[in-house]
């Protein structure tokens, strides 16, 4: 699991953020949101312009260049922050995979090419390229001069971590193997209704009506529309080489992208990605309270959390912040470039009879906030 992730002068983040996991709280309630003493689970709040779409897009960087998954065109545009555009987009990473902890560092240029990497695992250094520096653990990987030189020198400033990959026998267990799988299994979800707004798990666009039908997905998609959204649908059986999903509107037949309202639309593409997620190691859901009333958005939240993975999504809806759904320290504010759990935000101690959303409205979190 990602235990820490930090990034700095990524577009709207000039200084360093740091987004800590470790350190959960001791509450008894809703204890599936944490596991291993990591978060889980949790939703990320904050103002318009917060950073909130900008965090997802950073967490997912590391996908764009140790994995061949999708990744929108125009994702490096405007990648460093402005107002520093020549100065790196720094990224932190640790994880713990297979109870082993793994620090995994880079910088990128503006136009996403490595500058610095470096990995330990457990506190020991398995490699590091600072500029012409390079050093690497030779017991684990015996490299000749050759190899170092191409690796310092080469123009193309491929990735230490994919070069080692393609480059030694390793064991499915190897720390690198591990960490790539890991990369590989993340995903990010954008708002808006192009099948191409993702990063990751996939390596191309897939029409999410196609998938479905597909698959035969609709039945399943029949029971979800009902048990989160609250409305009936009627699916056509599809037949051999149909693509779309048709409804039976009385005794007419209607594609469902024309009946369906704007919510049931985007629940129909996030119940496409859960099947999906199924086999993430990391999702990061952006804004997807966007077209939903407050009674689907929490019932869609506990759908994505039962999930396997670590899921993290973005959210306006304060209705969601309650500890019926979650927990003081798995809801986070991120406010003038800094993130933190709400219950690391008041000097209160809260419960679980306290109304969290109530204290939020209330400026109850302003004073550390902004500290």
């Amino acid at each position: 699991m990602l235990i820490k992730f930090s990034v700095k002068n990524f577009r709207g983040f000039p200084e360093r953020l740091e987004w800590d996991l470790s350190h959960p709280s001791n509450y008894s309630f809703n204890g599936f949101a944490v596991r291993d003493g990591v978060v889980r689970c949790g939703i990320v709040y904050g103002r318009n312009g917060s950073g909130k779409t900008n965090l997802g897009l950073a967490l997912m960087d590391i996908v764009c260049h140790l994995t061949q998954k999708h990744r929108p065109r125009g994702y490096y545009d405007h990648f460093a922050y402005m107002g520093n555009a020549a100065a790196p987009v720094e990224f932190e990473y640790v994880f713990r995979l297979d109870g082993e902890t793994m620090r995994y560092a880079y910088s990128k240029t503006r136009g996403g090419r490595l500058a610095q990497e470096e990995l330990e695992v457990e506190g020991k250094m398995v490699f590091e390229r600072r500029g012409r520096k390079f050093s690497i653990d030779g017991a684990a990987f015996p490299m000749g001069e050759a190899a170092r030189k191409a690796l310092v020198e080469g123009e193309n400033r491929v990735s230490v971590v994919n070069f080692l990959l393609a480059s030694y026998p390793l064991t499915p267990d190897n720390c690198l193997m591990r960490l790539r799988q890991f990369a590989e299994g993340m995903l990010w979800v954008g708002r808006s209704s192009a099948p191409d707004d993702f990063i990751g798990l996939d390596e191309y666009a897939t029409l999410p009506e196609e998938y479905i039908v597909r698959k035969g997905l609709t039945e399943g998609l029949q029971q979800f529309l009902k048990a989160v959204g609250g409305e009936e649908f009627r699916f056509v059986a599809p037949r051999s080489g149909d693509g779309r999903l048709l409804c039976e509107v009385g005794k007419e037949r209607a594609p469902f992208a024309a009946t369906a309202s704007a919510g049931m639309k985007a629940l129909a593409r996030l119940y496409f990605w859960m099947q999906k997620m199924q086999h993430a190691t990391l999702v990061f859901v952006d804004d997807f309270d966007a077209a939903c009333h407050y009674d689907m958005a929490f019932e869609l939240s506990r759908k994505l959390f039962s999930l396997p993975p670590q899921v993290f999504t973005t959210a306006h809806t304060t209705y969601l912040m309650t500890n019926d759904l979650l927990r003081p320290d798995c809801n986070f504010l991120l406010h003038d470039g800094n993130i933190h759990a709400l219950c690391d935000m008041t000097t209160k101690e809260l419960r679980a009879g306290h109304n969290i959303e109530k204290i939020y409205r209330g400026n109850g979190f302003d004073g550390l906030a902004k500290a």
